[in-house]
Order: C-alpha cells, then structure tokens, then sequence
C-alpha cells in the first residue's frame, strides 16, 4: 500500500474528532524506518496546528548488565530483553491525558536508555509510539491489542532491511564481523518474528 506522511496525519485527525488524546502505534521490524516516520508525522500533525509528541519503545530495553548476567547481551532486541511490564505501565499513564508523563529514551551510540529523558504532558493530543513489538501477537506483548486509536506496520522486504542494517551498524564504525553478527545473527531473525506474529494494522507499508 502507497500512502504518504500527509495522508496518514489527515486521516487521524479525522479520527481523533474532538478527543482529547489519540494513540498512534507505528511498528515494524529493525531497520523499517520507524523512529523516522513517527518524527515526520509529528512534524505534520504540528504543521496542521495539533499537538504531538513520540514515544520510543526502545526506551525499555533492559540494561547491558541484566542482559549479560542472563545470556541475552548477544540478542538484544528480542521481545524478552525490554522492560514489558514498564512499557505498559507508561502506556496506560499516558493514555488518558490527565497527567505529565516521563519517559525514558535510548541512546544508540551508547547502547543505553536515559530515563525521564522526554515528557509526554496533558497538552500533546497525539501521542506516536514506535517500536518493534506494539504489533506483536505473542507474550505480554499481546495485552497491547486494543489500547491504539490507529496503527501503522512498516514492512519492507527483507532484502530492503538487510541494506539499511549494514548502514546502521558501519554507521556506528562496527568492523564487518560485528555488524554481520548484528544483521544475521539478530535484527534480521527478530524481523521475521515481528512480521510474522503481527496483528492486523490500519495501514501496512512496504516501503518507509
């Protein structure tokens, strides 16, 4: 499907109506181009005189030191290594507009999450979240099902991932072994599952 950032902010304008916080969930595999959409739609949505703002799931990775003490440094990113429990706490505080929120963000450079980085307050209407697994049908994940007002799944073709994670990770100057272990060894193997245990979205892209 073909649509673009100002289609899809005038649609959920049209949807909001007169409520006072709307629930945007844009997901996808690693590399899909997320982080990059949610941003261009907050853009959009302020550009029509709305308030927005974006909240990263990546924010609740758990820390390397966990990661390492239980095997999983190596896989970070699949859906056991985020705080889910948390994610949903601050989804469901969020959801009714009626307090400020702090989130966590992660810092990719440093590989780790800052908390109370960025606030969500009463104010911002339209809250995007983006993130792999806010699509996933699969463990806690699934108690998401039904808490978005609209939601968008990213998914590029395969070949399409793999190239823009090879840029990802020699972007961060990994040597060629690291950032394969990367690409094979694991974003590419959660993509899959992310594209395979997905529920339904209002709108799936197969280009970002």
């Amino acid at each position: 499907m073909s649509v673009t950032i100002d289609e899809i902010a005038g649609e959920v304008i049209d949807r909001a109506g007169d409520i006072k916080r709307f629930l945007i969930a844009i997901a996808g595999p690693p590399g899909a181009g997320k982080s990059t959409m949610a941003d261009n739609l907050a853009d959009a949505l302020k550009a029509r005189g709305e308030t927005a703002e974006v909240l990263p799931m990546d924010g609740f990775h758990m820390d390397n030191a966990i990661l390492i003490e239980r095997g999983l440094l190596a896989r970070k990113g699949i859906p056991e290594t985020f705080d889910v429990r948390g994610f949903l706490d601050i989804i469901r505080a969020v959801r009714p507009a009626d307090q400020e929120v702090l989130i966590p963000v992660f810092d990719r450079s440093r590989e780790i999450a800052i908390a109370s980085a960025r606030v969500v307050s009463p104010e911002h209407r339209f809250i995007i979240v983006e993130g792999n697994y806010l699509l996933f049908s699969q463990g806690k994940w699934a108690e998401l099902e039904g808490i978005f007002d609209y939601s968008v799944m990213l998914a590029p073709p395969i070949e399409v991932l793999e190239e823009r994670l090879w840029a990802r990770w020699r972007g961060y100057r990994l040597t060629e072994e690291e950032a394969s272990a990367k690409v094979y060894g694991n974003d590419l193997p959660n993509g899959q599952l992310i594209l395979g245990n997905r529920r339904r979205a209002d709108v799936t892209l197969d280009i970002a």
